[in-house]
C-alpha cells in the first residue's frame, strides 16, 4: 500500500487500514443515523436494526448464530470477557486454566492476574516452527481444568494452531475452549464449527473496521460472568449504550470478507512467497520463520543473524514494517515467542515482520522488496 508520502506500508497484522467501504456504511451513523437502539421511536429502531444486520453478518462469516455474538471495545476486551468471565463463573469446578507460551499480552497479563487470584495456569510449549503439540495438552489437561485459550494463528510469524485438535480434547475433559482469532480473522477461513471452540474472540481493526470494536463469540449453554455490569445490553452480557457506527463498520467488514477471502487469500500468499524467494535469494543465511508450517498467508518474520531490528528499520524509512519480535532489542532481550521456539539470540534481535494486506499492490511489494536489499546490505560485515 502506498500512502501519500509515497512510503509503503507493510504492517498490516499489527492494524489494517479502514476499507472505504466500510467508511461509507458507517457515515450516516455519525450524521442522520444517531438514535439510541434501545429507544422505542423510529430513529432508535432503525438503529437496532443496523446493529442486528451487523450481527447476522458476522455469524455468517463464523457459521454460528446471531444470538452468538457479543460485541465489545476490541480484542482486548474480548479475551478479558471470556477468560475472566469463565473463571468467575467455573472456579467451583476448578482453578486450572491452560494457555500457550506465544499469546498474545492481551492473554498473557489477564491469565497473570487471575493467578495472583488462586488460578493455577499451565503453559504449552511450542517447536521450532512455533505451533502447540496436541499431545502436550492431553498430558496436563485435568478434571480441575476450566478453560483451555490458544491463539488461532500468531502475531509475530503467522503460525497456525490446532484449534480444533486441542478443542476436542479440552471438551472430552469437560474444559472449554477458547482463542484469540484476531489475526486470522479475515486472513483464512475462521469458523466456529470446524474449529468447535466455545468462545473466540476478534479485533475489527485488524480486518479493515475501525479501532474500538471487536466481538466475542459465545457458543450457546457458556455461562460467562459480564465483564461490564449495567443495563442488559449486549444480550445482558455488557452494559453500554451500543457504538452503532462501528458496530455497523464492523458488520460491514465482514460481509466483504464473506466474499473476497478466497481470492484475497491466494493473491496474499503469492506476493509474501514472492518476497521471501527475493530475501533469500539475497541472503541465503536468513531465517524465515514458521517457513515449514501452515502460517498466514500475508505474513513473513525473518531473522538475520548478528543484526538489530532497530537498526533495519532505521534503515527502512521508505518501507513501513515491524520489528515485532525485536522489540525489546534495545535492552538486549529478544522475543518471547522466538525464545519458546529456541531460536538463537543473535536471530531473535534481527527480526523483522513484514505483513501484507487488502491494498498491497504487486509493484509495491517489488520495490519494498528491492529497498530491503539494498539497505540490510549497507548493514552486512565486510
Amino acid at each position: 500500500m502506498r500512502l501519500a508520502n509515497g512510503n509503503i506500508y507493510m504492517d498490516y497484522n499489527a492494524t489494517t487500514p479502514i476499507d472505504p467501504r466500510v467508511i461509507d456504511a458507517m457515515e450516516p451513523y455519525y450524521h442522520t443515523h444517531f438514535g439510541n437502539p434501545s429507544s422505542n421511536h423510529s430513529l432508535g429502531k432503525e438503529n437496532r436494526n443496523a446493529i442486528d444486520l451487523a450481527r447476522e453478518r458476522i455469524a455468517i462469516l463464523l457459521e454460528c448464530k446471531p444470538e452468538e455474538i457479543i460485541f465489545t471495545s476490541g480484542g482486548s476486551e474480548s479475551n478479558n470477557m471470556a477468560l475472566k468471565g469463565i473463571a468467575a463463573r467455573q472456579s467451583h469446578k476448578g482453578q486450572h486454566i491452560v494457555v500457550s507460551r506465544i499469546e498474545h499480552p492481551a492473554i498473557m497479563e489477564v491469565v497473570q492476574y487471575l493467578q495472583h487470584r488462586g488460578f493455577r495456569i499451565s503453559y504449552l510449549p511450542v517447536n521450532s516452527e512455533g505451533v502447540v503439540n496436541a499431545e502436550d495438552l492431553e498430558e496436563i489437561i485435568t478434571s480441575k481444568t476450566i478453560l483451555v485459550s490458544v491463539m488461532h494463528a500468531n502475531n509475530e510469524i503467522g503460525s497456525i494452531q490446532p484449534i480444533r485438535e486441542l478443542a476436542d480434547i479440552a471438551h472430552r475433559a469437560g474444559s472449554i475452549m477458547h482463542t484469540d482469532a484476531a489475526q486470522s480473522m479475515a486472513k483464512i477461513p475462521v469458523n466456529v464449527i470446524d474449529l468447535n471452540c466455545d468462545l473466540l474472540s476478534l479485533a475489527g481493526h485488524k480486518l479493515y473496521a475501525p479501532k474500538g470494536i471487536g466481538i466475542l463469540f459465545k457458543k450457546e449453554g457458556v455461562d460467562i460472568e459480564p465483564l461490564i455490569h449495567g443495563a442488559k445490553h449486549e444480550l445482558g452480557l455488557r452494559a453500554g449504550t451500543e457504538n452503532v457506527a462501528q458496530i455497523v463498520g464492523l458488520g460491514m467488514a465482514a460481509e466483504i470478507a464473506n466474499h473476497e477471502l478466497e481470492e484475497e487469500m491466494g493473491r496474499m500468499q503469492n506476493l509474501r512467497d514472492r518476497l521471501q524467494a527475493s530475501l533469500k535469494q539475497a541472503y541465503p543465511g536468513i531465517r524465515i520463520n514458521a517457513g515449514n508450517t501452515a502460517r498466514l498467508p500475508n505474513t513473513l518474520s525473518v531473522s538475520f543473524d548478528r543484526l538489530n531490528a532497530l537498526d533495519i528499520l532505521d534503515a527502512l524509512d521508505q518501507v513501513m514494517v515491524s520489528a515485532g519480535a525485536a522489540c525489546h532489542s534495545a535492552d538486549g532481550k529478544g522475543s518471547g515467542v522466538l525464545e519458546a521456539m529456541h531460536v538463537p539470540l543473535s536471530y531473535q534481535l534481527g527480526t523483522i515482520r513484514i505483513s501484507l494486506g487488502r491494498f498491497c499492490k504487486e509493484e509495491d511489494v517489488q520495490l519494498a522488496s528491492a529497498i530491503i536489499i539494498e539497505n540490510v546490505k549497507k548493514m552486512l560485515p565486510d
